[in-house]
């Protein structure tokens, strides 16, 4: 266990002195916190106009009332949340490919596993300190984008409010460890270093955007803005009567976005944030209720991941892959 904290330490230390990956840290954070800002003005700009509304309907004498939008905090993290998904996730994958690549590029292979470490100590370190860089950066980025929402969009958050923001950042950390660890894996078995990258590449475009964006494309309610069934005025029982007709459709699209992992991500968050209008406002036991089968998908992912790092990070397998 000592070996695995010194090796998680020194990569840690690696880690923060890497400017590289600092960038790429800020750009996610200032993407993320102007996503919270864009949708609070947006949300500015709807009050206007209902107020703009209500005022020529004042002056028009008319006694109509139309209901106010209503502010619901979470549902701002949308944007934060798909440039988590897609763009983290990227960035997860580079990260855990060069935690592999730079010890060869360096030549330091032969001198770590001179020393008289565990079979997995190696893998351990790395595991350890992708998990601890992750937990640190997205807790760190939830935090600010709280203060966002309380600043600049004037959100009033209650006490369930931050357990929601809280189960979503694990969903977070639990998502990017994946991808890191897997781009690890596949770095480690591979001898020519830009062959691992491209693999972790492929695998991320099949998971993060052909598969979820094939399930997109077959959602009859996604083909226009708002939805089919609002701009059509079809109401969510005459909407379930209508899909009713179409259940081996529904459940065969089901069945494609469930391959991809990113989407059991989007589902939970988008369910626990209320970005999910049917788990909006619902208490978390109903939203566990409906989501748990997501959130166990992506912890056996993470499982995989874990075990594939572990699996492939060992002396024999790492030097055999040496130039």
């Amino acid at each position: 266990m000592t070996e695995v904290l010194v090796l998680a330490r020194k990569e840690l230390t690696d880690l923060r002195r890497n400017r590289f990956m600092l960038v790429l840290f800020i750009f996610l954070a200032v993407a993320v916190v102007l996503s919270v800002v864009v949708a609070a003005a947006d949300f500015r700009l709807t009050i206007a106009d209902y107020n703009h509304y209500v005022d020529a309907l004042t002056a028009a004498g008319s006694a109509a009332t139309a209901p106010a939008p209503q502010l619901f905090p979470l549902q701002m993290l949308r944007g934060g949340v798909e440039y988590l998904e897609i763009i983290g996730s990227l960035f997860a994958v580079v990260l855990g490919y060069s935690i592999i690549t730079k010890e060869r590029g360096r030549g330091t292979l032969h001198l770590i596993f001179s020393r008289p470490l565990g079979r997995y100590a190696f893998a351990g370190g790395k595991i350890l300190s992708l998990a601890l860089l992750w937990a640190v950066t997205v807790t760190g980025l939830f935090l600010v984008v709280t203060v966002t929402l309380l600043l600049v969009g004037n959100a009033p958050l209650q006490g369930s409010d931050y357990l929601r923001l809280a189960l979503a950042d694990a969903h977070t950390i639990g998502y990017l460890i994946m991808w890191s660890l897997l781009a690890m894996a596949l770095a480690s078995l591979t001898r020519r270093t830009g062959t691992g990258l491209i693999l972790a590449l492929v695998l991320w475009l099949i998971i993060v955007l052909i598969i979820p964006q094939i399930g997109d494309t077959m959602d009859p309610d996604n083909q226009i803005p708002g939805g089919l069934f609002a701009s059509l005025q079809v109401d969510k029982s005459h909407e379930q009567s209508v899909m009713a007709h179409f259940t081996g459709y529904e459940t065969t699209r089901d069945l494609i976005e469930q391959t991809s992992v990113t989407k059991h991500y989007e589902r939970a968050t988008f369910a626990y944030l209320g970005i999910k209008i049917d788990y909006n406002q619902q208490p978390l036991g109903f939203i566990w209720a409906g989501t748990f089968n997501n959130t166990l998908w992506l912890l056996a992912g993470l499982v995989i991941s874990v075990s594939a790092a572990l699996l492939t990070g060992t002396k024999k397998t790492i030097l055999r892959k040496v130039p």
